[in-house]
């Protein structure tokens, strides 16, 4: 096992330590100020409080996502089910126009995009940014939830695993 202390690791090194963990792999949406749909690839989320429902995600302030956000403004995270890794890829490119012309999805609650197929979607209102080095801490306020008990779609060693069975 490699050691650093805290001013002796590249970013690099950094990323690769955090590549270990596993998470799942969301897409967020949200109607942007024009009204088109947007989304983008995000595995930075987590349940923040039960009472009241809080959820988080970290997004890149360089991203389009961002642009015109603001307190009580709806958007939907979409936990992404195995079968799902297109969607991943797909939206974590560059912001396209026309990027949910071929995407199979609905308006929830306020127009909110939700991506058909996806194992959970919490819609939820903005309930505060906090901007934390090169990101953002969306919090969100769930207003709705669905889901499923179908495998999620899992990142880990920079690509994706299906979910171990019992």
């Amino acid at each position: 096992m490699s050691k650093h202390g805290s001013d002796s690791f590249t970013s690099a090194e950094f990323r690769a330590a955090c590549a270990l963990f596993p998470t799942g792999v969301t897409v967020v949406t949200r109607l942007m100020p024009d009204q088109k749909p947007h989304g983008v690839t995000v595995s930075s989320f987590a349940s923040l409080s039960l009472h009241p429902p809080l959820v988080l995600v970290c997004i890149d302030l360089r991203s389009f996502f961002l642009k015109g956000l603001t307190e009580g403004d709806a958007f939907a995270i979409n936990v992404l089910g195995e079968d799902q890794e297109h969607l991943s890829i797909h939206f974590s490119k560059p912001r396209e126009e026309g990027r949910f012309r071929d995407v199979l999805w609905h308006e929830g609650e306020r127009g909110v995009p939700l991506l058909a197929g996806a194992v959970a979607t919490f819609q939820c209102e903005l309930n505060r940014g906090v901007d934390a080095g090169d990101h953002r801490i969306i919090i969100g306020t769930v207003r709705r939830l669905e889901y499923s008990k179908l495998p999620p779609l899992l990142w880990c060693h920079g690509c994706y695993h299906p979910m171990a069975r019992h």
